[in-house]
């Protein structure tokens, strides 16, 4: 089974709108240096399958063909200088929000990861993972970049990037812009594991288009230098299996373009100085809701993503307040429940006294002439009328156009679905989580005879 892949055009102008911001900087495709190979060990040493496995003139078949480079080839390849100034990048930038219809930057963000940091607003469930990886490959197009670092918050989203970057390889080789015209290139990805460090020789040498995938907890252990895990020993320490090389010095040295995906949840110092540590080119920051707000250019919102039928239609299901002065008894009606062999019920929740003499939130099953003064204990807040009222429970669609209610001998009316007196906030957004699961599986209940999940 092969999936197929639609192109839209907000995915084109996604990656349109970061590339544009470079406008001016020259093509230059495969920039070599010379790459640290690390200390050769002499073909007589004894081999330890432990440490000694870097360089072993025996086992190089076995290493090139299982990690694709050659040991003994000291060129690698890195990204090309921007050679665009700031002012040159503020102007592309404001060109690029003007377009947009964005906010234009006054100046560049002080203080960023690289030459310039750019943020990508797009809503949940837009595909930010193939945004940005068309951006990779439009980037390398246009500039000659081709080396990556993705980080990602969390080891199920690192899966599925990764997961996802190779089921589009094919994609992007054949039909990567505008439907027709192909990249001619795939993407080389792999997650970044201490264990298998030779697997960065191939990152650094090879003049393909590489990514690293790295999720935060991983970043943030390997970014502490002098941190006591495993994995912060092993990326700035001079290593054995390495040829007594700095993991960090290997990957700095081709100057990544850094990826963030959701960058709010991964806000904190040791993240923010481990992308420094990388030396990066420039950063980009992926987000439906960016917590610290960089250079915008690029923007698709909620009301965008659904008028582009990007995304599900969007439901906003209210409940009212009633009487929220904080200090009568709170009431919460439920459900009315219908049965046929008894009258109707309505499950309500409200204050109790409980036991210990503390005023907890619980609920009941109340019939018609039940008093909610009784069950809360003898809580003053329902001294007053909180007597449910003769025929005064009425179930859904008795009354047309009219949800179940209860009503109380006060003469006070409580509609399903709604909080009447002590609206606290904490009581409010347990009500709106509760009716949003209730929601949601009516409408699963209602769609699951028709044959939709």
């Amino acid at each position: 089974m092969q999936f197929k892949f639609s192109q839209y055009q907000y995915q084109t102008d996604a990656a349109d709108a970061v590339c544009d911001v470079f406008d001016g900087q020259p093509l230059q495709d495969g920039v070599s240096y010379i790459r640290d190979t690390g200390i050769r060990k002499p073909a007589s040493q004894v081999l330890n399958p432990a440490q000694d496995t870097f360089d072993i003139p025996e086992l190089r078949p076995v290493q090139e063909m299982l990690g694709h480079f050659d040991a003994d080839d000291d060129t690698g390849y890195r990204n090309a200088d921007l050679l665009l100034d700031g002012e040159r990048l503020l102007a592309n930038i404001k060109n690029v929000q003007r377009r947009q219809n964005l906010t234009e930057s006054p100046k560049l963000y002080t203080d960023p990861a690289g030459a310039v940091e750019l943020d990508v607003e797009m809503e949940t469930g837009t595909g930010k993972t193939f945004v940005y990886t068309k951006t990779m490959f439009e980037l390398n197009r246009r500039y000659g970049w081709s080396k990556f670092i993705v980080v990602v918050p969390s080891i199920a989203i690192r899966e599925g990037v990764a997961k996802s970057l190779d089921m589009t390889g094919d994609y992007f080789y054949m039909s990567g812009r505008d439907g027709n015209e192909g990249y001619g290139k795939k993407l080389h990805s792999f997650i970044y594991d201490s264990s298998n460090l030779n697997r960065l020789d191939e990152f650094a040498q090879s003049s393909d288009i590489q990514v690293m995938v790295i999720n935060m907890q991983a970043f943030n252990t390997s970014m502490k230098e002098n941190g006591r895990s495993k994995d912060a020993r092993i990326i700035f320490s001079e290593r054995d299996d390495f040829g007594s090389r700095r993991p960090i010095d290997v990957i700095s040295a081709s100057h990544p373009i850094m990826i963030l995906d959701e960058p709010q949840k991964m806000g904190g110092k040791a993240t923010q100085a481990g992308i420094r540590l990388f030396k990066p080119l420039f950063t980009l920051n992926y987000s439906a809701t960016h917590k610290i707000k960089h250079d915008l250019v690029y923007a698709l919102d909620a009301l965008d993503a659904y008028n582009q039928r990007l995304v599900k239609r969007i439901e906003v299901k209210g409940f009212e307040l009633n009487n929220m002065r904080g200090t009568d008894g709170y009431l919460y009606l439920q459900d009315v429940i219908v049965s046929k062999n008894r009258a109707p019920q309505a499950r309500i929740e409200y204050k109790k006294l409980s036991s210990a003499g503390k005023v907890v939130t619980t609920s009941g099953l109340f019939d018609e002439g039940d008093d909610v003064y009784t069950a809360s204990g003898g809580l003053e807040a329902y001294r007053d009328g909180w007597r449910i009222a003769p025929d005064g429970i009425v179930p859904d669609g008795l009354e047309p156009g009219r949800t179940g209610y209860v009503r109380f001998m006060n003469g006070e009316t409580l509609g399903k679905g709604r909080i009447m007196n002590d609206g606290s906030e904490a009581d409010m957004r347990r009500v709106q989580i509760r009716e949003t699961i209730l929601s949601h599986l009516h409408k699963e209940e209602h769609l699951w005879a028709r044959g939709i999940k």
